[in-house]
Formats: structure tokens, sequence, C-alpha cells
């Protein structure tokens, strides 16, 4: 099959090409970039290599345009473009191309909490409703029927995949406390002041608490259509790390249960799922470094259920996960060109 990544220059973007290069049913890739048109991926990606850049398609051996992909007629297209704008440079694609969204363009569905959450209306409202939102262990039949799927932001799959099973299952209530921590890379691969290494190193805080974090409003949105009446409290943090994310969540409990009740709930809707690996202990960024993984792990304190997970950023949290859903919709195996397993 043929896959165009658009946005190719970013971390997601460099991500994926590696991701599909390996991938066994990916024949053709087709890299797409405005600002680097005319480049070689190796000079993008110098650790990629030029004999491994063979799946690419070009016309001039390097980065194309996004009128010449269009052109090219790609089976699915990866959009690793910026919010607001990722809907519109699509276009050409819808109806054509199953389009896997990695910004925020289709992830939410009202489009008053968008305005809140983004600052602008929903780029185009007329779309949502084809949207399937791509957390793979909760849609995947859906999955596998769309053509436009919403990627998950890396905040929501570390707190969605913990605390959506006990919330389902009517066992927690009221407020939960979400405290995550992310690497650097979650902030995208941009020039700015604040993620310069003397500015981060040796620094860690929390930033963008509460509604003022934008993906508060869609960790709000998944967790409300399986339990209405359960809030959340979303606080960010900025670790000294390249890539990895934990999040430490605390939920309170409806009725008494033990631990040994957790992991059975837990077993029964993750036991069979391939990157859903549940841990005897607390996880960390090590654990999951380059895998598309996310490891959990529970704890019950009295009346509260205290929840751990990590994943890489930059893999479960998007492009191992945009891979994983072009697996389920294509029909492939789901562990298709990603790895279950750490890659230290």
């Amino acid at each position: 099959m043929k896959a165009a990544v658009l946005g190719i220059s970013g971390y997601t973007g460099l991500i994926l090409l590696r991701l599909l290069t390996d991938h066994p049913h990916v024949e053709d890739i087709i890299p797409v970039s405005s600002s680097q048109y005319g480049k070689r991926i190796s000079e993008l990606d110098p650790g990629i290599g030029e004999t491994t850049t063979g799946k690419c398609i070009s016309t001039h051996g390097g980065v194309i345009n996004l009128n010449q992909a269009g052109e090219l007629k790609p089976d699915v297209v990866f959009a690793c473009l910026p919010h607001l704008k990722s809907a519109e440079l699509c276009e050409p694609f819808f109806g054509k191309s199953v389009v896997i969204d990695l910004s925020a363009d289709f992830r939410i569905k009202n489009p008053e909490v968008f305005l809140a959450a983004y600052g602008a209306p929903v780029p185009n409202p007329g779309l949502l409703p084809k949207a399937v939102y791509g957390l793979a262990e909760w849609y995947g039949s859906a999955i596998k029927t769309a053509d436009i799927i919403a990627n998950p932001g890396c905040y929501p799959t570390v707190s969605l995949l913990p605390l959506l099973p006990p919330a389902k299952e009517g066992l927690i209530q009221d407020t939960c406390i979400i405290n995550a921590i992310s690497g650097i890379s979650g902030a995208g691969k941009k020039v700015k002041e604040y993620l310069l290494f003397c500015e981060r190193t040796e620094n860690t805080g929390a930033y963008s608490p509460g509604t003022s974090h934008r993906h508060a409003h869609e960790i709000q949105q998944e967790l409300g259509i399986v339990k209405e009446d359960v809030r959340i409290l979303f606080t960010p943090h900025l670790a000294p790390l390249k890539r990895g994310m934990v999040a430490t969540i605390t939920a309170p409990l409806v009725k008494k249960v033990n631990a040994d009740d957790i992991r059975d709930m837990f077993y029964t809707y993750y036991g069979n799922c391939l990157f859903i690996n549940l841990k005897k202990d607390i996880p960390t960024t090590r654990d999951v470094w380059g895998s598309n993984r996310c490891d959990i792990f529970w704890q019950v304190e009295g009346n509260i259920l205290m929840l751990f997970s990590a994943i890489d950023n930059l893999i479960k949290g998007a492009s191992g996960q945009a891979v994983q859903n072009m697996n389920l919709r294509f029909g492939f195996p789901e562990n298709a060109g990603l790895a279950v397993y750490n890659q230290l």
C-alpha cells in the first residue's frame, strides 16, 4: 500500500517515516513538507541513512509538496500538521484516502468545547460526525471502517487508558486528580526559549493546570462518554527528558474494593490487548521507551483508587498509535511495524 506523511520534518512525522520504512505492508512512502520541499530525507534525519529510504516516492529524490502527493493517490494519509491547519490542508484527500489526523482538529466533538480549548472554531465541522476517535483499545471496531481517524493526544492516551475501565464499571466518582509528566519532545520541534537545554535541564515543574491545558477537554470528553458524573482536575508537568510520559491518577471509589478486584477488572478489559502491559509495580518511562505500549499499575488506598501509567509520548502517544490505527483500518496484524518491548 501507499502511505503519505504530511509534515515530515516534525518529530511525529520523522518517527512515522521510520515506522513505515519497517512496516511489512507499506510498499511506498510519500514524504510531504512545504517548509522542507526538495530536501533529501537523509538531510532531515541523518540517522535514517540513504540506503534505508528506498520506499520513499519522490519526483526529485526528496520531500515533495502537497499537490504532488495528491497526484500519487495514497491509500492512507498521516497528517502531522499544526492544530487548526490540518483539516484544511487535508481537504484534497477526504473521500479519496483514509486520513489519520495527529492534530486536534477532529478530536473534540462539541464545537463550543473546541472553541474553549483552542480559541478558534472547529476547522471543518461538517466532517466531525465522520471522524472516529483513535484510541485503539476502545474504538477498534469503529476504526476498522473509518475514513477519518482522530489520533488521540499523548496526555489523553496515558490518562484515559487506565481511567476508562473503572469509570465504565461505575467504580469511581466525583473528581479524579491527574498529575502527568512529559518529556520535552511533547512540545514539538520548535525554537522556543523555554525549550532550550539550559532552560530545561535540572528544571521540572507544572504548567497550564486545569482547563487551561487543551488536553484536559479531550480527556473529559472521552471520560464523560462512559460516566457522565466523573470530572477531572488535570495538571501536566515538563521534565528534563527527551521523551516519555507518566501519569499518577487518584480517583474516589464508589464502593469498597481491593487490589484483586481492580486486577480482575483490568484483565477483563485489557487481558488480550497487545499494547497494554498490566504490571505488578509502578511503571516508568524507561520501561516503555521506543515501544507502542502503555504500562498500567494500580493500588487501593481506603476509598481512593490510585492509577499509574507510562507511555512513550512519541510512539503510543502519537506516531505508533497512528500506525496501530492504520493496521486496524486496513486489516493488518495490529502489531505490524510496531515494537511491543522497549528499545533501550
